[in-house]
């Protein structure tokens, strides 16, 4: 199994989840903005040109939140939860809430304040990117009132949406008001299988 992989991207979700499991990986590792990233050999693989990618034998799929399916689902079932389970519809909410409105601003926010070259920034969107942030941290903040994970077990949920929580705290989110997301991202921080994936 192999990895395309760079530091302080959605990849280390990916590393994350197989540390998780226990599953052995190879590393194919970029830096993000790298030009080989953007090459024809890449592109072959991924033609957006973007990590992860995971490649387990013959299958080849490079979305991080599928790639966190699809793991779970061939390697790690206690790791997902099914419609037979009372959290089914939870896990899902919180499996899919990180790619539909925790990482939309914090993209936005990168572009206008790492991305771009300084003369084409702008602190407006910025700030409004920033504010979003905060609005959508609010409903996770109330959710985890009273739970340690997202579906109230670790789940692959937690590698996905978890990892979105961090990255906002690390772009400067308004944590002030949220005592239990900073309370969840203190513990994942603290799992063996995250410390290994942010080393990588």
């Amino acid at each position: 199994m192999k990895v395309y992989f760079a530091p302080n991207s959605r990849a280390v979700r990916t590393v994350w989840l197989l540390e998780e499991i226990g599953q052995p990986y190879e590393l194919e590792r970029f830096q993000l903005g790298q030009k080989e990233m953007r090459g024809p050999e890449y592109t072959r693989i991924n033609p957006n040109g973007r990590v992860p990618t995971l490649i387990d034998g013959d299958t080849t799929i490079s979305e991080s939140t599928a790639i966190a399916q699809y793991l779970g689902a061939k390697y790690a079932p206690h790791l997902i939860r099914g419609p037979d389970s009372p959290n089914f519809a939870m896990y899902l909410q919180w499996l899919h809430y990180a790619e539909g409105m925790i990482m939309p601003p914090i993209n936005n926010y990168v572009v206008e304040t790492i991305l771009l070259p300084p003369d084409r920034r702008n602190p407006e969107m910025a700030a409004r990117a920033l504010k979003l942030l905060n609005r959508t941290l609010d409903a996770a903040e109330a959710h985890m009132a009273g739970r340690e994970y997202m579906a109230d077990e670790f789940t692959v949920a937690d590698t996905i949406t978890g990892h979105a929580i961090m990255m906002a705290r690390r772009m400067g989110a308004d944590f002030a008001n949220c005592p239990n997301l900073s309370a969840y991202a203190d513990r994942l921080q603290e799992r063996p299988a995250f410390k290994a994936a942010e080393a990588a």
